[in-house]
């Protein structure tokens, strides 16, 4: 290895003047270094000559110019002035126990209309699990059937994607209602601040064929990969049973890795769209390509970006 080699310059005393002298682009150097010199000395005799007001005056100029300089930073979604709503409504009769409970996040609860739809939906589901309790207790309170008149509920939303716009949320639900086993499913939504109204998650795309083009082969290759870890990574996936479900069969949600844009795309099949009920649920995560850009509605292109 060919070592490095530092070229020094170095001071002739066989001048007149004892200094070193270099070539005609050494002395030019040396005259553009002695002009700055000047110039800065000139600039502080000045600055000590300003009055205070006139130095303020260029400070203030100086600082304006450098933030128009810089990019403007990315807006922000609006500040959580609420808490995060946990409600529960339980009862008993002898052995039979009917248990409720349902919630969603601050962000959700700082937003009227949407907590307002939240309430409803909360109220409503309620109600027909009392109905439900009601009559299971009519029919077989006598009886040994103590899963008959047992009811289990519970209904929680998460925030997916809290951009400033839009407010992107996820729900999962179970629900026993007798039987060898509850059933539990997924869904979501996405608030529109502006319009103060809700979306659904597809309604962001120009038609579900789209959705099946673009999104359907790589969620059906994703989930043979899914169905094969589940069994250990051994083996073919058997998909006589349970073919590849639709986009159409899917929770569809959209995410947001850079927060500043949907750039990821979710989708979920719940128990029995994909596989048996012990296989549980399958989760697909795909970031957003330019072909599926390209399937977005021409009103919600930017809302998205690109993702990684």
């Amino acid at each position: 290895m060919t070592p490095a080699m530092f070229h020094v310059k170095q001071r002739d005393f066989g001048t007149p003047n004892g200094v070193w002298q270099g070539s005609n682009r050494d002395q030019t150097r040396i005259k553009k270094a002695r002009t700055a010199l000047l110039m800065v000395a000139s600039a502080v005799m000045l600055a000590a000559c300003s009055s205070p007001e006139e130095i303020a005056q260029g400070t203030a100029t100086a600082q304006a110019t450098t933030a128009a300089a810089q990019p403007p930073a990315p807006p922000t979604p609006p500040a959580v002035d609420a808490a995060k709503v946990e409600f529960t409504d339980n009862a008993a009769d002898g052995e039979a126990k009917r248990e409720f409970a349902y919630g969603w996040p601050a962000e959700a609860a700082a937003i009227p209309a949407l907590a307002a739809r939240l309430t409803a939906d909360r109220d409503k589901l309620l109600a027909e699990q009392k109905a439900d309790w009601s009559s299971a207790l009519k029919e077989f309170g006598n009886s040994d059937c103590i899963g008959c008149v047992n009811r289990d509920f519970s209904k929680t939303w998460e925030v997916v994607a809290n951009l400033p716009r839009f407010l992107s949320l996820s729900y999962g639900f179970y629900a026993y209602t007798g039987g060898a086993h509850g059933n539990s499913a997924s869904g979501g939504l996405v608030w529109d601040r502006e319009a103060d109204a809700a979306v659904e998650p597809r309604a962001f795309f120009t038609s579900a064929k789209a959705m099946q083009d673009v999104l359907g082969p790589r969620w059906c290759k994703a989930l043979s990969g899914a169905r094969r870890a589940k069994m250990g990574g051994e083996g073919p996936v058997d998909e006589s049973t349970f073919p590849c479900p639709p986009i159409a069969d899917l929770t569809v949600l959209l995410g947001s890795k850079g927060k500043t844009g949907f750039d990821r795309i979710g989708l979920i099949a719940d128990p029995y769209v994909a596989g048996s009920y012990a296989e549980g649920d399958y989760e697909v995560t795909i970031p957003v390509t330019a072909d599926i850009l390209a399937i977005v509605k021409p009103e919600y292109k930017a809302a998205f970006n690109l993702g990684k």
